[in-house]
């Protein structure tokens, strides 16, 4: 759609300067979608891996956790565990990629020791193992969603830049060249007319 100017210079100039950034602008958000999917593809394939490996330890640790509570005694197993031996801290900090804000999470624990809450005379051994199992898999977890985070920021960011490489490509820059060209035919019709009455003029003289 062409873009409605007054057909003068100094509008075609302002237009090819317009239409120049246009083009630098959208080759730098192309390279940016395409580094972004690149790095988005990375982390999604090592994310999926990931968690599929985090899927089956916690499928394991369940039921571990599961065959504790038949051999112990659901009541027992939940006694044993109601006074936890240590206390959690997660912390959420960002860094950028490609531009995009994304989390990074940590966590810390009162208790650095693999403790367990309860006494182990009292208790069958799938639970340890169990508890042991779950303890190792916090820090999994907590990087599983950290990744999955990230992807779904960058697939959104995607999704925004995509929209503006798009509208650049096919609206804003295809309409800046018609009003150019429209300009410049303008323009080339009314120099066409001025040569015409000067040639006019000139045979009227002589």
């Amino acid at each position: 759609m062409q873009i409605k100017v007054n057909p003068t210079r100094i509008e075609l100039r302002n237009s090819k300067t317009r239409l120049k950034s246009m083009v630098a602008g959208h080759k730098l958000l192309k390279d940016k979608l395409d580094e972004m999917v690149r790095k988005f593809l990375a982390i999604s394939n090592k994310t999926l891996q990931f968690r599929r490996e985090v899927e089956l330890d916690l499928s394991n640790s369940q039921k571990n956790f599961a065959l504790a509570r038949a051999i112990g005694g659901g009541p027992n197993i939940d006694s044993a565990l109601c006074m936890p031996s240590k206390s959690i801290s997660i912390e959420v900090a960002t860094q950028s990629i490609m531009g995009v804000e994304v989390p990074v999470i940590s966590q810390s624990t009162s208790n650095n020791t693999t403790e367990l809450p309860y006494s182990l005379s009292s208790t069958p051994v799938e639970l340890d193992d169990a508890i042991i199992k779950f303890y190792d898999l916090l820090e999994k977890l907590l990087q599983l969603a950290e990744a999955e985070k990230t992807i779904a920021l960058l697939a959104e960011e995607m999704q925004k830049t995509r929209r503006r490489v798009n509208a650049l490509e096919y609206v804003q820059i295809p309409n800046l060249k018609q009003t150019i060209s429209y300009i410049q035919m303008k323009l080339d019709e009314n120099d066409r007319a001025t040569l015409a009455r000067l040639m006019k003029v000139k045979e009227t003289i002589e």
